[in-house]
């Protein structure tokens, strides 16, 4: 058993090949509120701490002169036959480096152009409700430039909506379905209708090795179900304060990673001690069932990450050691590095 606990200022990093003992808050860090035994949907969530969410994009986050950018690919699809009636953007982003002649990795990340897309963390991304804190094209840039990423395409899904509101702001009605439904109809949705047109537009690696895919809260989910049933298609998942719970029962996922047998993943989990505290109700308490994926996986011994910070739910601190988390994902894929055995 190897345990590596790297402490910061304002986040604590845990690497683990074997380890479910209680990870400890860092110093200093605001103190989560326990949870209490007990069921149902009802009691007021503890208030969070002021402070628990200062973290501060470091400058892998930044643009940098003389650092080549990647291009936009984007589109709107609205001929689902999964999921009918529903409009989404797909936006896919092709670094600079990218040779057709040399197949790409690829990443495929849910709530994508809301949450992840926005270049830098600035106003106009703020007044498109575009979430600030990845800048995920800015860190694969930076990140590919200096070879420690392996040249990735990467297509940014957003959640279906019914309507569009005269100001062009998505309803995104048909997230919770999609993402937070424990079944195979997402993975469906993605090999039969989003990823083929772009494998034929682009050269695409397609061994699972060279394939990760992510989100944030219930995109995190939807992106472990996705892997969990068809690790023949990705290998690396990226999980942020993951919603691993009873919101259409993805709090049965500990059991069925246990029942499940070992699956050849990689998976980082991020959360904060913070994270949407439910004392009356344990199965809607986002870090505790954080902490019990995090068990499940170790004692089925995945390749497991878990970050944790004393942030609540956000993408505050899962943007702050992006760069960390791509680095660690890929590690075996970066130029150089020592070929993966996924």
């Amino acid at each position: 058993m190897k345990i590596m606990l790297r402490f910061l200022p304002l986040f604590l990093a845990s690497t683990l090949a074997g380890f479910a003992a209680d990870v400890p808050a860092p110093a200093g860090a605001p103190a989560p509120t326990p949870p209490a035994a007990g069921g149902g949907r009802g009691g007021a969530r503890p208030p969070v701490p002021a402070g628990a969410n200062d973290y501060d994009l470091g400058p892998d986050s930044l643009v940098q002169p003389g650092v080549p950018q990647g291009t936009w690919d984007k589109f709107v699809w609205d001929k689902s036959e999964i999921y009918p009636n529903t409009i989404r953007d797909v936006w896919v982003y092709i670094p600079a480096q990218y040779d057709p002649k040399v197949p790409a990795a690829l990443m495929v990340i849910q709530d994508g152009v809301r949450q992840y897309a926005a270049r830098e963390a600035n106003d106009d991304n703020r007044a498109h409700r575009r979430t600030p804190e990845y800048c995920t094209p800015t860190v694969l840039d930076n990140l590919i430039a200096r070879k420690e990423l392996p040249v990735i395409i990467t297509v940014f899904i957003n959640p279906g909506s019914f309507k569009i509101s005269p100001t062009g702001t998505p309803d995104f009605a048909n997230r919770s379905v999609e993402y937070d439904t424990v079944s195979d109809l997402y993975s469906q949705f993605l090999a039969k209708e989003i990823l083929p047109p772009i494998e034929q537009k682009y050269n695409i690696r397609k061994d699972v090795a060279g394939r990760c895919i992510a989100g944030i809260s219930s995109g995190a989910i939807c992106a472990f179900t996705v892997a969990f049933n068809h690790p023949d298609w990705f290998s690396k998942v990226i999980s942020d304060v993951g919603s691993f719970t009873a919101i259409r029962g993805g709090d049965v996922y500990p059991q069925l990673v246990r029942d499940g047998g070992k699956k050849p993943l990689r998976v980082h989990l991020e959360d904060g001690t913070n994270d949407n505290r439910s004392p009356d109700s344990p199965k809607r308490d986002w870090y505790l069932q954080n902490r019990l994926m995090l068990e499940a996986l170790v004692d089925m011994n995945y390749e497991v990450q878990y970050v944790l910070g004393h942030g609540s739910h956000g993408s505050k601190h899962a943007g702050a050691v992006f760069p960390d988390t791509l680095r660690w994902t890929w590690r075996n894929e970066a130029p150089g590095a020592k070929a993966s055995k996924m």
